[in-house]
């Protein structure tokens, strides 16, 4: 599977752990950057991530920002991404099952690493159940 990353200078040292990680479990990543802690804009790197999925570089993606909202909403203008503001196991796993989430969204200033690795695991070993939740999802691109 192919990953795409993405954050602000807020979320850079958690996605340089989260490459890190990733790798190590042997998944391809792509990396959208930013690529240091210095200021910069968010959307300038959620773009790039949801234009990877749209075109199917990568299948899901993961990314971080200091509240997760900004990144979140930016990565949401694009028609094919359903980006889920996640900051616990219970709210990816939901994500995950009734909304097909493919982009995870955390809040990098409220979250420690295993907080963020634990989540990470949920959002790659959970399955989108469909059924009446389908109809759902199908409805947020129209």
């Amino acid at each position: 599977m192919n990953i795409g990353l993405a954050c602000d200078h807020a979320g850079y040292l958690h996605k340089e752990k989260t490459k890190k990680y990733l790798e190590e479990l042997n998944y391809n990543v792509s990396d959208y950057g930013c690529f240091s802690e210095e200021s910069v804009d968010y959307p300038d790197f959620a773009h790039k991530l949801a234009q990877s999925i749209t075109n199917n570089i990568n299948t899901i993606g993961i990314q971080f920002c200091g509240t997760g909202n900004g990144i979140n909403m930016s990565a949401n203008k694009h028609k094919e991404i359903r980006a889920a503001l996640c900051w616990n196991t219970h709210i990816c796993e939901q994500a995950r099952l009734h909304n097909n989430a493919n982009v995870l969204t955390m809040p990098a200033r409220h979250l420690d690493w295993n907080e963020v690795k634990d989540i990470i695991d949920i959002f790659l070993n959970t399955s989108f159940e469909g059924g009446r939740h389908q109809r759902r999802v199908d409805k947020i691109s129209t």
